[in-house]
């Protein structure tokens, strides 16, 4: 039996997430049932990914893995699973790895990016959070307070079972591209709906929905089911999963 690590590319539109729910399409259900089809088993061959990203999210470098056996090369592996996903999940690259590999736990950094588009098309209905108007220059104000280690309990979805809410963030800026500005951010973790949180509360904050003090003291003094503004999942982007 070995273990295989593949990078995958998705979009989030048509998916409820990552992670297997009793009913609905995932990711990750998607992905086991195809490699139940390639080896022809019929019990479940579990798929374990870096992070679990939420419904309608996308991703360009999510990563997995899972232990099979096979006679095909990776090659044909790849054009194995692709044949068998539907055209809006695809994986980009396959290798094997040692058996105490783990995509989740070896994970060092993620990079995910949010897209706030401030035109007008329906191209970007799908990718992006319609913004009319953004001020640059204090949305990287406001971006730069998330450098370093600090408490995002104000800023996620509360699960008792975690042992902790402290992240490490090694990059928090936003960029412009034409229309399309893009808040990209970097860290050790991330909570659940965090980045939705942070971007949603950012975006308050410009729009004068929040103060600036508010915002400071969410991040400095943690609180848990705060009641904050959240941005809509389109715009989220898992970019890529960087390991050792």
């Amino acid at each position: 039996m070995s273990r295989y690590k593949v990078t995958l590319q998705y979009d989030g539109a048509k998916f409820l997430g990552w992670q297997l729910q009793p009913k609905g399409r995932t990711v990750q259900g998607d992905l086991e049932k195809v490699l139940r089809k390639i080896s022809n088993q019929k019990t479940r061959i579990p798929v374990h990914g870096a992070g679990r990203t939420d419904t309608g999210v996308h991703a360009m470098g999510q990563v997995a893995h899972f232990d099979f056996e096979t006679r095909l090369s990776d090659g044909e592996l790849i054009k194995a699973l692709n044949g068998n996903l539907s055209l809006d999940c695809r994986i980009m690259t396959v290798e094997k790895v040692h058996q105490d590999f783990h995509a989740r736990f070896d994970a060092l950094k993620r990079h995910y990016q949010y897209q706030c588009f401030t035109g007008n098309s329906l191209l970007f209905k799908n990718q992006a959070w319609s913004i009319p108007k953004i001020d640059m220059n204090e949305l990287n104000q406001l971006a730069s307070l998330l450098v370093g280690d600090h408490d995002f309990l104000s800023f996620s979805k509360y699960h008792e079972e975690l042992k902790h809410t402290r992240c490490i963030i090694y990059k928090s800026e936003w960029t412009l591209d034409g229309k399309m500005v893009i808040f990209h951010i970097t860290g050790n973790r991330f909570l659940h709906h965090m980045v939705r949180y942070l971007v949603g509360t950012m975006i308050a904050v410009i729009e004068k929905r929040l103060s600036n003090e508010n915002y400071y003291l969410l991040l400095k003094n943690p609180q848990k089911d705060v009641r904050i503004f959240k941005a809509p999942p389109e715009g989220l982007l898992l970019v890529n999963v960087v390991y050792e």
